[in-house]
C-alpha cells in the first residue's frame, strides 16, 4: 500500500476528540482515505456513490475515520478538492453536543472557494446522516441536493458535476451584524468572539474557548440552552439554502424523486 499516513499528513486529529481543532486539518490535495492512510485516486468521478459538498469536518480525514471506525466501517472514501461556486462556509446556529460551533453552508454569489466533495457508498452516507442527525425529526441537520448551476462544482481536470448534497442546518446560521451569514473563522477565533458578545453564554459555558469546549462536550441540555441563546440574541438568519431542503426525504439514496440522482 502507497500512499502516507494520516500522522505523517497531519491529518490524524478529529475534532470529536479535540472540539478548539473544529473543523480539522483538510488535505493539500485530492486523495483516498482508506483507514489511517491517504493514497492517489485512480479517479475523480465515482458513479456508484453520491457526492457529498463537505463544508466542515467531514473535509478532515481524521474526523471520518473517527465517524466510520465507529460504525464499524472500514471502506476507503474518495476525497476530491473541487471549485465551487455558489455555496460558502458559515456558522451553525447551534452548539453540537461534541462542543464546538460546527460550519454550515450558505448560499453565496460571491467568487469560487477551494472545497472537497466525498463520494460515499450507501453505508458511508447513512453514518454521515446520522452523524448529522438527518434520521432525526429534530436533528441539526437535513440533506439537500443542490443541482447545477444553482452550485458550479469544477473538478481539477475541467468537469463539473451535476450538483451535489449538502448539510442544511435546521437551525439557520449566526449572521455578521448586518443580517448576512458570518464566515467560520476557526473555533478558537470564532467562541472567543461569541463569548466576548454575550453575558449570558458566558454564564453557560465560561469566559475561554477551552472552558466552552469542555462544559458544552456531551451536555445535551447545556448545548440545547446555548442554541437558544444564539436566537434570543437575534444572531440567527437563514442560510439561504433552505428551499432545497424542504420537504426532502431521509430515506436511503434513490428511494424518491427529492433525492436524485440515484445510486447506481
Amino acid at each position: 500500500m502507497t500512499g502516507h499516513t494520516l500522522q505523517e499528513l497531519g491529518l490524524a486529529e478529529a475534532p470529536r476528540e479535540h472540539p478548539l481543532l473544529y473543523p480539522g486539518a483538510w488535505p493539500a490535495g485530492s486523495g483516498l482515505l482508506q483507514g489511517d492512510r491517504m493514497l492517489p485516486l485512480e479517479r475523480l468521478v465515482y458513479d456508484d456513490r453520491v457526492p457529498v459538498l463537505a463544508v466542515g469536518s467531514n473535509a478532515c480525514p481524521g474526523q471520518l475515520r473517527h465517524k466510520m471506525t465507529e460504525s464499524g466501517i472500514d471502506s476507503a472514501v474518495p476525497m476530491v478538492r473541487t471549485r465551487v461556486t455558489g455555496v460558502d462556509v458559515g456558522v451553525s446556529a447551534h452548539v453540537s453536543r461534541m462542543g464546538y460551533v460546527s460550519a454550515s453552508p450558505v448560499k453565496s454569489q460571491g467568487p469560487p472557494h477551494e472545497l472537497f466533495v466525498i463520494w460515499l457508498d450507501p453505508r458511508q452516507l447513512a453514518v454521515i446522516d446520522a452523524s448529522e442527525g438527518v434520521p432525526l425529526p429534530d436533528g441539526n441537520f437535513r440533506r439537500a441536493w443542490l443541482p447545477a448551476p444553482d452550485v458550479h462544482i469544477e473538478l481539477a481536470d475541467g468537469q463539473v458535476l451535476p450538483g451535489a448534497y449538502v448539510y442544511v442546518n435546521r437551525h439557520g446560521v449566526l449572521h455578521n451584524g448586518a443580517g448576512a451569514p458570518r464566515a467560520h473563522p476557526g473555533q478558537h477565533a470564532l467562541l472567543a468572539e461569541l463569548l466576548a458578545a454575550s453575558a449570558p453564554l458566558r454564564v453557560l459555558f465560561g469566559v475561554t474557548p477551552e472552558e466552552f469546549c469542555a462544559r458544552a462536550r456531551a451536555d445535551v441540555v447545556r448545548c440545547a440552552r446555548g442554541t437558544r441563546l444564539f436566537a434570543e440574541h437575534a444572531w440567527v438568519t437563514e442560510s439561504g439554502l433552505e428551499p432545497y431542503a424542504a420537504g426532502q426525504q431521509t430515506g436511503s439514496p434513490g428511494t424518491g424523486a427529492s433525492f436524485p440522482p440515484p445510486l447506481r
